[in-house]
């Protein structure tokens, strides 16, 4: 395949590249330190873009993508054919056999990708990982001659990022794959190259070996850090509040379904100081505790909850509770699909709400305009915010979590679809805010290179050995 003299541009981004020639049988690696970048190429290698100069020949006709763009298309297309927001989707197994798989082929497929035990599980109750899992078994359904990866790893626990790694080293047998990343060590074995992006333009392709030794990530952790000290500058302006002790009380949680028990006898106390890391696999529960703890399960109201000094279930205004929690998380991002403007976005975070309905204050709108110039996206204020790529409405949507400086700031997998350049700002901001105490962290993530130096409490979900799990909880001073 070549690449010459390409151009795409939109409102919000754009892609340049000069040249780039990609040999049958290589696997290539795609970096992009900085800059809206996935997005655009895999639009244009999928036909799904026409670029606007330039040319790409020798695409193959069947390519296939496994990306969290596509992970959303499916929920809305899943959401919109449902009569009611209560329902869960078609099954993983219908999902699978539509996408080309036939009945002799499922079983096989359900097993490599770990999918066996969800086969009858709709779509919008799979967690986070289960769904990254289903979109690969998609993708391979297919039997694509290339296969691009944008962050595949995204949202997969240890267990599953290994698995995951072994599976690929199988397809490339047969199949080219591109692998987009943001993180400098997940690179499997078969990529012997690199294309670089920088400032969304391809600036480098190199061996796999000469990228190893390559000075651009130093470069960018240095930036990422000067960032967010500017960001926790911002922050400090604000005044500070004395909150409930505790933030956060479970009394013997139980969560249950009809065919399977979550979790039981959770008791857990999260006080004004305190900063925690909740750990375990895909599907052990993490979410349907966050969901728990925010008043989105609807269990929460049979369960000893009590949030910010309130008791679920007492008829409490919900508003009241969630205008002191923070949250981030794909949940959310999936959500959020009202497509009101990058202003607007920052502004509903005053609000808690998903769009905005209030009238801001002249304060607020200040401040708004602030966190957009602050976050390098002052020009896209009036931009709708669907019209933005996947990883600036992820950036827009911690700025909306952090900018009322919450009590209780919840963040699930907050990296997931971010460049290097931004993760790596939202990492050292998220430290520093727990380290100057700013929000009470309650954090979410499967790598072990985010956690956050400042987080010395942990609460892990254990497998009891029937299919559900019990937490174990960890504090500062029993390590």
């Amino acid at each position: 395949m070549l690449i010459q003299d390409l151009k795409y541009q939109t409102a919000s981004s754009k892609l340049l590249i000069e040249k780039w020639q990609i040999a049958a049988g290589e696997h290539w690696g795609v970096f992009a330190g900085q800059g809206q970048t996935a997005e655009l190429l895999v639009g244009l290698l999928t036909g799904e873009l026409t670029p606007h100069k330039g040319s790409i020949e020798g695409l193959p006709d069947n390519v296939a993508c496994v990306s969290l763009q596509q992970q959303q298309k499916l929920l809305e297309q899943q959401i919109a054919d449902d009569e009611s927001e209560m329902q869960s989707g078609n099954s993983v197994s219908q999902i699978l056999l539509s996408s080309g798989c036939d009945e002799t082929s499922l079983p096989e497929l359900l097993a490599i990708t770990d999918l066996t035990h969800l086969e009858h599980r709709g779509f919008r109750l799979l967690s986070t990982g289960e769904t990254r899992r289903l979109m690969l078994a998609k993708a391979i359904a297919s039997q694509p001659q290339w296969l691009i990866l944008d962050e595949p790893y995204a949202g997969l626990d240890v267990a599953h990022r290994a698995a995951l790694t072994r599976l690929l080293g199988v397809l490339a047998k047969h199949t080219q794959l591109l692998l987009l990343t943001s993180r400098e060590d997940e690179l499997p074995p078969f990529i012997s190259h690199m294309a670089l992006f920088d400032d969304q333009q391809l600036t480098q392709t190199l061996s796999r070996k000469a990228w190893q030794q390559h000075p651009l990530l130093a470069q960018m952790r240095a930036l990422s850090e000067e960032k967010s000290d500017r960001l926790l500058a911002l922050l400090k302006q604000q005044e500070q509040v004395n909150h409930p002790d505790p933030l956060v009380q479970l009394k013997d949680v139980r969560v249950a379904y009809t065919d399977s028990l979550i979790f039981e006898h959770v008791n857990w106390c999260i006080r004004p100081g305190e900063h925690w890391q909740l750990r375990g696999p895909n599907g052990a529960g993490k979410s349907t505790l966050l969901g728990l703890i925010l008043g989105d399960h609807p269990q929460c109201y049979s369960n000893d909850i009590t949030i910010l000094g309130v008791k679920r279930g007492s008829g409490e205004s919900i508003w009241e509770i969630k205008k002191n929690i923070g949250v981030v998380s794909s949940s959310l991002h999936l959500q959020y699909r009202v497509n009101c403007s990058a202003l607007e976005v920052l502004l509903s975070g005053y609000f808690d709400s998903i769009g905005l309905y209030q009238k801001p204050s002249a304060l607020q709108i200040n401040n708004a305009h602030t966190w957009l110039e602050m976050l390098e996206m002052g020009g896209l204020a009036k931009t709708g915010f669907r019209s933005l790529d996947y990883g600036q409405q992820r950036l827009l949507l911690i700025a909306r979590a952090l900018i009322k400086q919450p009590a209780l700031l919840i963040l699930d997998e907050p990296y997931q679809g971010l460049d290097y350049l931004n993760r790596k700002l939202v990492f050292h901001a998220l430290n520093r805010i727990a380290a100057s105490n700013i929000s009470q962290l309650l954090y979410v993530t499967h790598h072990h290179e985010d956690t956050l130096d400042a987080i010395q409490n942990f609460a892990d979900f254990v497998p009891t050995g029937d299919g559900s799990h019990k937490l174990v909880l960890t504090t500062a001073g029993s390590h």
